[in-house]
């Protein structure tokens, strides 16, 4: 290893935000300008362009990169890349647009904050970009249904962002330069990232442990952005990550930050997708466990894994770290997976999401094997406010 981190996807950590006077100046221009509202996915991948999160991009996809993309899983310029990142429009705004001009970028409540040069306007084939990312069609596949309610008109070219979209969890939203400059501080070198979109169950504790014996700090980064009906609501699950950290991690091998991005659902590309943004915020190895990503039965248990041969080790630039289905074995009395023990099922505590929700709604904790009791608590109290307000319980 060198003494650097790992450098920026594409070798540059890319910067679309402008302040002071400069910020001002485009606000001002923003105000004259024709505005598109954006929806919370494209507020979200605003937000990760801006900052460098998706490095190299500069903005949303023009024709040729969103067809290499969905087709090849590279770039034009054949730099390793999964997913399209896009912005739609209806065939009636668009025809408001003039390629060559500038457009302004709004939240949902009409709020400017960032302008785009539209070098492109196209149409696309949903149904192609379903199969190919996706690899299926059917709307029941919530990204697949994200995509299909979304504009028939690509909008592509760069953007500058003069104010970030609103946004909770102020104090753990660093950026991916203040990632890297507080890995810089604590003296790592070698940084793996853990992705998340539910509470860390002992399951996840043990893969993140296992990986810290090989690595000088851990990025928990959960993702606060869109997630699909039933998933724990983000402020949940903090408290649940801040209440395990306390009690059962080295506060000096582990950095929690959050990550501004919505969920696709897609599965092994989403895998690949996930890692690049975790090289851009600093991180030198990756965990993928089974099905990264996925949801429902639309993806094989370990094809967020397999995909990783679908690139070379220079073109990713990072190290994935592959584990298997793990869990708490009573005959080992500890934590394991079918690579470490030899007993049979019935000695393993496996728990699915239905069960966990049921036991938590009932105001039961799952056993201390699956969950540490503190997360466990965060969640009954979670599930019975729901139900006291006439909420329902999400997943687990």
């Amino acid at each position: 290893m060198t003494d650097e981190l790992t450098p920026a996807h594409g070798g540059q950590l890319i910067n679309r935000e402008v302040s002071g006077d400069e910020a001002s100046a485009l606000e001002e221009k923003a105000g004259s300008l024709p505005a598109l509202r954006l929806s919370s996915r494209a507020l979200s991948d605003l937000e990760l362009i801006g900052i460098g999160g998706l490095s190299p991009l500069e903005g949303f996809m023009t024709s040729d990169a969103y067809k290499a993309v969905v087709e090849t899983m590279r770039l034009p310029d054949e730099l390793a890349w999964s997913l399209p990142v896009t912005l739609s429009a209806t065939s009636e705004e668009a025809e408001t647009y003039s390629e060559g001009s500038q457009i302004a970028l709004a939240d949902q409540a009409g709020a400017l904050l960032a302008v785009l040069d539209l070098q492109e306007k196209f149409g696309y084939d949903k149904k192609a970009e379903a199969e190919q990312v996706y690899k299926t069609a059917d709307e029941a596949h919530p990204g697949v249904a994200a995509m299909y309610a979304q504009g028939d008109v690509l909008l592509g070219g760069p953007v500058t962002i003069f104010k970030r979209p609103p946004a909770d969890f102020q104090e753990h939203r660093l950026t991916p330069s203040e990632t890297r400059a507080a890995f810089a501080k604590r003296g790592w070198k070698t940084v793996v990232g853990f992705q998340t979109r539910n509470p860390v169950h002992r399951a996840h504790e043990y893969l993140q442990k296992c990986a810290m014996e090989m690595v000088d700090g851990l990025l928990l980064h959960p993702l606060v952005g869109d997630t699909k009906s039933g998933d724990i609501p983000p402020d949940v699950r903090m408290r649940c990550y801040e209440v395990l950290l306390e009690n059962y991690y080295p506060s000096d091998r582990v950095l929690l930050s959050v990550l501004p991005a919505a969920m696709r659902y897609a599965g092994p590309r989403e895998a690949i997708f996930h890692a690049i943004m975790r090289k851009n915020y600093g991180c030198s190895h990756f965990i993928v466990g089974r099905d990264h990503a996925g949801v429902g039965d639309y993806y094989g248990t370990y094809d967020a894994q397999k995909i990783f041969l679908e690139f070379t080790r220079d073109e990713l630039d990072m190290t994935p770290l592959f584990f298997e289905h793990s869990f708490f074995c009573k005959q080992c009395g500890g934590m394991a997976s079918s690579k470490t023990c030899p007993h049979d099922v019935e000695h393993r505590v496996f728990l699915s999401g239905t069960k966990v929700r049921e036991m938590l709604s009932a105001g039961e904790a799952p056993p201390p094997e699956f969950s540490r009791p503190e997360v466990a608590q965060i969640l009954i109290e979670s599930m019975t406010e729901q139900a006291t307000a006439g909420g329902s319980g999400g997943g687990a």
